[in-house]
């Protein structure tokens, strides 16, 4: 569909969409290995807004990267994620002032100074977080956005399901809420909108289409993914909870010992160090603080250095059975793959469908 057919289509505005300059109330997150180039260019084009995964980005890349993005938007406005840990973002920081990023995400990390620079910059501030207390926390930093994940949701996710977290976020804050967790379809937007949110997020509807980049083997592994109770949490790959696809590699890590795990977990963080650009003398002070603070946890620690490689060898290299697959509980309910903007178009359609028919069960007065 070309670009005048998608402005003649229906439109569905929050004040979200005024905020990001984009068409429709639908976000693209920063999925790593994921969400390059092709596909913020593909959804945006669509009339949503994505978000470009700065934490997985070489350091020598991503600058090109970002001018990849306006060349093929044509100027459009789109995202920028990243995180405070990475070796990296200071220099992350300073591209999205110099190209005057419409918006970044993040998790929790950055304090008020960073936040005020990027506000000042007139970068909307838009973190992901997965419980109350911490969407007022952001809020409290200079966060004039809030996206919340429930636990449905793909990636490193809580425990509160988005039904739960959406209204108690809502009721609780004064700022923009965009609802992530559990959404794939217009009838997901629609009932957001229902609870008070501005819009939704998705990773895991955007990872499934044909505009991704991501490998057809490791596509595949998530088409046929049919059991939502296979698309299970584990604390093995960084130590913090994820949901992720049951694979071979997440077995092979549930049966092993910690001394295994720690063993395969510094083969490929030392890989990682080499592709973040991290010293080995940082890489050696985080490893001989984690020792002191907690000797257990040292292959978790580690692990959490190595969790983006496990990551690439499924989202980039195509082993799914050699990696890690982050994913939403959404998985089991897409049976097709599509492009950004019949997903999009798709989503926008049904959730004013839905709209309308509540809107003809009133009563009249």
């Amino acid at each position: 569909m070309s670009a005048a057919s998608s402005t003649s289509s229906p439109s569905l505005r929050t004040p979200l969409c005024d905020l990001l300059g984009c068409r429709h109330p639908v976000v693209q997150t920063a999925m790593g290995w994921v969400a390059g180039p092709g596909l913020v260019a593909a959804t945006t084009a669509a009339g949503g807004f994505g978000f470009l995964a700065g934490a997985t980005i070489p350091a020598e890349r991503i600058e090109s990267d970002i001018v990849r993005v306006r060349e093929l938007t044509g100027d459009r406005p789109f995202g920028l994620n990243f995180h405070m840990f990475q070796p990296n973002a200071q220099q992350l920081l300073d591209l999205a002032v110099k190209h005057r990023i419409r918006a970044v995400s993040y998790g929790r990390g950055p304090d008020k100074k960073v936040i005020g620079r990027l506000r000042d910059a007139g970068i909307v501030c838009m973190p992901t977080v997965g419980a109350l207390k911490h969407a007022l926390k952001a809020i409290e930093m200079g966060a004039n956005v809030v996206t919340i994940q429930g636990g449905e949701g793909g990636g490193h996710t809580g425990s509160v399901p988005t039904t739960v977290l959406l209204p108690q976020v809502v009721d609780a804050v004064r700022v923009p809420v965009v609802a992530a967790g559990g959404f794939y379809d217009g009838r997901g937007l629609a009932a957001a909108l229902a609870y008070g949110a501005q819009g939704i997020a998705m990773g895991t509807r955007f990872l499934m289409t044909t505009d991704s980049g991501v490998p057809p083997a490791t596509l595949e592994r998530y088409v046929q993914a049919r059991d939502a109770e296979q698309i299970r949490i584990s604390h093995l790959v960084d130590g913090m909870p994820q949901r992720m696809l049951a694979n071979e590699y997440l077995r092979m890590l549930e049966r092993a010992p910690a001394f295994k795990r720690l063993r395969i977990a510094l083969a490929s963080a030392w890989q990682w160090k080499a592709q973040t650009g991290m010293t080995t003398g940082q890489a050696l002070a985080l490893l001989w603080r984690t020792l002191r603070e907690d000797a257990g946890s040292v292959a978790q620690t580690v692990m959490a250095a190595n969790a983006p490689v496990l990551l690439e060898r499924s989202m980039v290299q195509g082993l799914p059975a050699e990696g890690v697959m982050s994913s939403g509980q959404v998985a089991a309910v897409i049976g097709q793959l599509q492009s950004c903007r019949e997903v999009i178009d798709g989503i926008v359609a049904l959730a004013l469908e839905r709209l309308d028919a509540l809107q003809g069960l009133r009563s009249p007065a």
